[in-house]
């Protein structure tokens, strides 16, 4: 076939399938012209999920009526400066609108500050019409109506209305984080009414915009992060493992501003939460990178939601250590949300308070009463006090046996202060308080000036066992085992570089392998604590790992595993009964031990139930 000129509609339909994906991206490349523009309030409505309707309404600068033409034609942009590496505007490309305009029906309205009127100009299918004059305010109007209507079948792959919207409000949530400083409201009639209120500029403005979207349980389980190296800089809020979803909707990574979709740094945050978390849970982050232009391409997509690092290696490294050290540094801390969902189970648990007796009655004179009714005839025993089972309190609940009751409630109390009085208020004060009961042989009991807290001994134990083994492997090279035959492995020649340059930090782990001829790898030892292995098929998972992450830290996760398991079976066992004293050395143990907050599998190891909660769930509050 002879080779043809393709015409310019057909050359907009073509960029628009990658440009305009469904609504949400029109909304998307719309939403941060506004912000380009200097925009402070933006207002976005939609009808059908986007199909039907969107209009995008800011107060920014605009745009001139003799430039209106330009803005809907092709790689024209006032964004972009000679030098495609400093591109410091949202947008750049010059695709946004006229590939909107190529398969729908666009119609553009603005009024620059300077202008007697505002003007219009519409684009159906790819034709223009206009500029045109027409009244309004300051700012621009972008309607988008019959979307993909030139490009049907498209449409066929366009999810259901409702699912449609809720992406358009996701993307409206992920720019507005980046920008507290500007108001955004979602209307129209296939959409529940979202209004996110400007906020005050830096970290309070930041955060109060973040609860905003992400709800105001997240400022209470989350940590600062503040971070710098080599010339590119780490803010934002990291969420406590114990605070995670169950996926990675909650997530959010801006690059210069930019929200982008990055699996470098999803795999960094993956990284970072890597033995505090569950495989199959994911942390509630906001990270903000920030660094020269010039180090990072955003132009790699023209969805430009994928960027690619000069120094991918810098910004793993960046982000996993700030996380981790954040982490530790924080302290011991219980996620707000395990405590709310305790206080849902009482209340669904607990009995119909239709259905409870009045606090009135008359006890004394009610007929039912058995005044010889026992101990014996109940099917509850008295509680066990740290070991000393209180005396047999026959006579029961009835009132004629309430001052007996009270005689042996005041015996025990006498016995259990004693010298550890002093003691036991000092830890109060401690963040996980004093030990007061073991329930069930595995959850300790303990209190603090403020709240209740229970700990799950195996769980807790279980990570102070871990974070002692891996300080004890990772602070001295490892010992290792020396092969009688080397293992030959077989790899492409520049999979054998790359391993040779991190052979040094290979051998600290007990793995010494050199290069073999110039396809091969020779490995001489293995990790001792790894036992037999398959060494050809580990030097073959670092090889990828290496080239793909720059790297070699799989190995280091392989003996955490390892030790991890080694913990599990090494911990205290559920339905150990411990005394005061154990059970307050766990405490402490905890308290000084960095993510002790959820074991090895990424559970929590306590919940803490603040008096508040307590007295709400007594009718106190």
């Amino acid at each position: 076939m002879p080779i043809k000129q393709l015409t310019e509609t057909i050359i907009n339909q073509i960029a628009a399938g990658e440009v305009i994906e469904r609504p949400a991206s029109v909304v998307k490349e719309l939403v941060e012209n506004s912000i380009d523009a200097g925009a402070t309030r933006i207002e976005v409505v939609t009808a059908g999920g986007g199909k039907n309707l969107i209009r995008i309404t800011d107060n920014g600068s605009g745009i001139r009526s003799d430039e209106l033409a330009l803005a809907v034609a092709r790689h024209c942009t006032s964004k972009l400066t000679n030098d495609v590496h400093d591109i410091r505007a949202l947008g750049f490309r010059g695709e946004a609108l006229p590939s909107i305009g190529s398969v729908s029906r666009l119609s553009l309205k603005s009024r620059t500050s300077d202008a007697d009127s505002g003007f219009e100009i519409s684009t159906h299918g790819g034709r223009q019409d206009g500029p045109r004059p027409t009244p309004m305010n300051g700012g621009t109007i972008a309607e988008v109506r019959d979307l993909f209507f030139a490009t049907p079948a498209r449409l066929k792959f366009m999810k259901t209305d409702r699912a449609e919207a809720s992406a358009i409000s996701d993307v409206v949530k992920r720019i507005a984080i980046a920008f507290p400083h500007i108001r955004f409201s979602l209307a129209g009639s296939d959409r529940t009414p979202i209004e996110l209120a400007a906020t005050g500029a830096g970290s309070s403005g930041m955060l109060e915009r973040i609860s905003q979207v992400l709800g105001k349980e997240f400022p209470e389980n989350a940590i600062a992060i503040d971070a710098e190296r080599d010339g590119v800089r780490l803010t934002g809020f990291a969420g406590i493992p114990a605070f995670n979803r169950g996926n990675s909707l909650h997530q959010f990574a801006y690059v210069n501003g930019r929200p982008v979709r990055d699996k470098q740094i999803w795999g960094a945050i993956r990284g970072a939460y890597a033995d505090v978390i569950a495989r199959d849970r994911h942390p509630v982050v906001v990270l903000f990178l920030n660094l020269d232009p010039a180090l990072v391409d955003v132009n790699v997509h023209p969805a430009k939601a994928d960027v690619r690092f000069r120094d991918p290696g810098l910004v793993r490294g960046l982000i996993v250590g700030a996380i981790r050290e954040a982490l530790g540094q924080s302290g011991i801390r219980a996620a707000t949300s395990g405590a709310e969902a305790m206080l849902h189970a009482f209340r669904l648990g607990g009995a119909d308070p239709s259905r409870a007796a009045p606090l009135h009655q008359n006890w004394r004179g009610n007929a039912a009463v058995n005044q010889n009714y026992s101990v014996e005839q109940s099917p509850y025993r008295p509680f066990e006090v740290e070991g000393a089972l209180a005396a047999d309190t026959r006579g029961g609940f009835a009132e004629p046996a309430q001052p007996f009751l009270y005689d042996v409630a005041q015996a025990v109390a006498a016995d259990a202060r004693g010298a550890a009085t002093e003691a036991s208020k000092e830890l109060l004060s401690a963040p996980l308080g004093a030990a007061r009961a073991q329930v069930h042989a595995n959850y300790i009991v303990a209190q603090t000036e403020d709240s209740l807290v229970i700990v799950d001994q195996h769980a807790a134990h279980e990570r102070l066992v871990y974070e002692a083994l891996k300080n004890a492997l990772h602070s001295r090279p490892l010992p290792a085992q020396m092969l009688l035959i080397p293992e030959i492995v077989d790899l492409p020649e520049v999979d054998v570089e790359r391993l040779a340059a991190h052979a040094e930090t290979l051998a600290r782990f007990g793995l010494g392998i050199e290069a073999f001829g110039p396809g091969a790898i020779a490995v001489r030892e293995t990790p001792s604590m790894l036992g037999e292995i398959d060494a050809q098929q580990l030097v073959r998972d670092l090889s990828d790992e290496i080239a793909e992450h720059d790297t070699s830290n799989g190995l280091k996760g392989i003996l955490d595993h390892v030790a991890a398991t080694m913990a599990c079976h090494g911990s205290v066992r559920s339905g150990r009964r411990l005394k005061p004293e154990e059970m307050n050395a766990l405490l402490r143990q905890m308290e000084a031990t960095p993510g002790s907050g959820t074991c090895n599998h990424g559970r929590p190891t306590y919940i803490e139930l603040k008096l508040s909660d307590i007295e709400r769930l007594f009718g106190r509050r």
